[in-house]
């Protein structure tokens, strides 16, 4: 426990930052998923198109400090070869 109102302060601030990162990652791995689906569905248009949408939400995430830029930057690769591939 907080002995200080600082560290109370701190306490209150984590809670709420530990919150927004959570939902900010959450956003992210959604993208994802949606992607993958749509590889899994085999339909190239629809993949190009979730991946056109995702590629925002993980730079947002990097720019934020919820992903490193080299995770978000081998996860956009990695997605994209898997679409060229289809």
């Amino acid at each position: 426990m907080a002995h200080h109102k600082s560290a109370e302060k701190r306490l209150r601030q984590t809670v709420k930052r530990t919150a927004i990162n959570r939902a900010r990652d959450s956003r992210v791995k959604t993208a994802v998923k949606s992607v993958e689906a749509a590889i899994a569905s085999g339909k190239k248009d629809s993949a190009e198109a979730a991946l056109k949408a995702a590629q925002p939400i993980l730079q947002s995430g990097v720019g934020k400090g919820v992903l490193h830029r080299n995770t978000a930057s081998r996860k956009i690769s990695r997605l994209t070869k898997r679409i060229k591939a289809l």
